[in-house]
């Protein structure tokens, strides 16, 4: 099988992807946007296009992804070694002003997404391209693909439902929706009928059915508590503890890889129970490795946390938004632990509770307090469905 080539390899090697990026430009990158040389997408724009680079724009966790957690915002600032002014998209704005987005021709856009709706990197190409087509600003936007992690192929989760949209939920698109951050540009363009100049650089040799272990590319964290391409596979899971006080494993080395609570004193009699509550499903593609933890930051701080370590054994066949919502359901009714919704301002949603956020709706959170039957998840992931697959066939661009 031949390597996967990213967005900003085929730009290196295609000059008539070259003879599109006219003008002026500017790039939105961050510290995982690099060659599969390590090179720096930004070092490879500026040799490519000298004196043309006009501007840089940085997401959540800023341009070198070292900002942890939500709502703490990247600053405005200048490079200190390309002097080009940066400008944050994760600050008092999360929505670029027709000033910063002034005397661009060309914006390029290279940023490693996770492929999930809760991710804020398809929020903010949404926002981009909403201010771009409100502005009437002729800028051509072309987007340097890169593979979908945790593969093109798999879609899982709920669709989020209207009036549960926020920064880590815009779309109605489930958790896991199966397309690369190109597709989901061309998806954004489509289901908001955008008014915008887009196109997309691709991805060579990238197949659907790849999470990232098969495409030999170096993984670089895209932001700071994905270390690892398996944290990226464990995400739909982990991440929805960040809406309860249940540890996603931040302030350790495999944070959302690994989930606990100081009311854990015995792991492996809990998996035991946990294997059994969910047999019914016969979940594969997984182990649960007990472990005891102490976060040297967040959650549970300098306390020791029993709980479960997620490895992915079969990516292709791993549920992982499935076993993430069984794993709450079932710590939510544990009688030993002191289970809590986080009720803390999420994400600059102030008047819902993060866990609605980050599922998007409100009926998960009701199945799991009323108790009721395992099997309804189904029926509330069934929702809307068709549309969603409807509108994702029709921007698909690999096989």
């Amino acid at each position: 099988m031949n390597k996967v080539q990213t967005g900003i390899e085929t730009l290196i090697s295609k000059q008539k992807f070259q003879d599109i990026c006219t003008g002026n430009l500017a790039l939105l990158y961050h510290s995982a946007s690099v060659t599969s040389s390590f090179q720096s997408t930004l070092e490879v724009v500026n040799e490519l296009f000298p004196n043309r680079l006009k501007k840089l724009f940085g997401p959540q966790h800023g341009v070198v992804s070292d900002v942890q957690d939500n709502m703490v915002e990247s600053s405005h600032s200048n490079h200190p070694h390309f002097n080009l002014p940066v400008y944050s998209l994760y600050s008092e704005t999360r929505k670029p002003t027709s000033e910063m987005l002034a005397g661009i021709d060309t914006l390029l856009i290279d940023l490693q997404d996770v492929g999930t709706r809760v991710y804020t990197y398809i929020s903010t190409l949404q926002l981009l391209l909403e201010s771009i087509a409100e502005h009437k600003l002729n800028i051509k936007v072309i987007i340097l693909d890169r593979p979908n992690p945790i593969g093109g192929t798999i879609t899982e989760g709920n669709i989020l439902q209207a009036g549960f949209t926020s920064f880590v939920g815009m779309l109605p698109i489930p958790m896991r929706h199966g397309m690369t951050f190109g597709e989901v540009g061309l998806f954004i363009k489509n289901h908001l009928n955008l008014d915008v100049n887009l196109s997309i650089i691709p991805l060579k040799n990238w197949t659907r059915e790849m999470s990232f272990i098969h495409t030999a590319l170096p993984w670089v964290n895209p932001s700071p508590n994905l270390a690892t391409s398996n944290s990226a596979l464990t995400f739909p899971a982990t991440v929805l503890f960040e809406g309860t006080n249940i540890s996603e494993g931040r302030g350790t080395t495999r944070s959302l890889e690994v989930i606990g609570h100081p009311d854990i004193k015995d792991p492996f009699k809990l998996k035991a129970e946990f294997l059994e509550f969910i047999k019914e499903f016969n979940l594969e593609g997984f182990i649960l490795r007990p472990l005891y933890f102490v976060p040297t930051f967040q959650k549970h701080c300098q306390s020791q946390c029993g709980g479960f370590h997620i490895h992915v054994t079969d990516p292709s066949k791993f549920q992982a938004w499935l076993l993430g919502q069984l794993l709450c359901y079932f710590l939510y009714h544990h009688s030993e632990i002191d289970f809590q919704w986080n009720n803390n301002p999420y994400e600059y949603e102030f008047n819902s509770i993060a866990i609605d956020l980050i599922n998007g709706s409100d009926q998960i959170r009701n199945w799991i307090e009323k108790k009721e039957e395992l099997s309804h998840i189904f029926k509330i992931e069934k929702l809307n469905q068709a549309l969603f697959h409807k509108q994702r066939s029709a921007v698909l661009q690999y096989t």
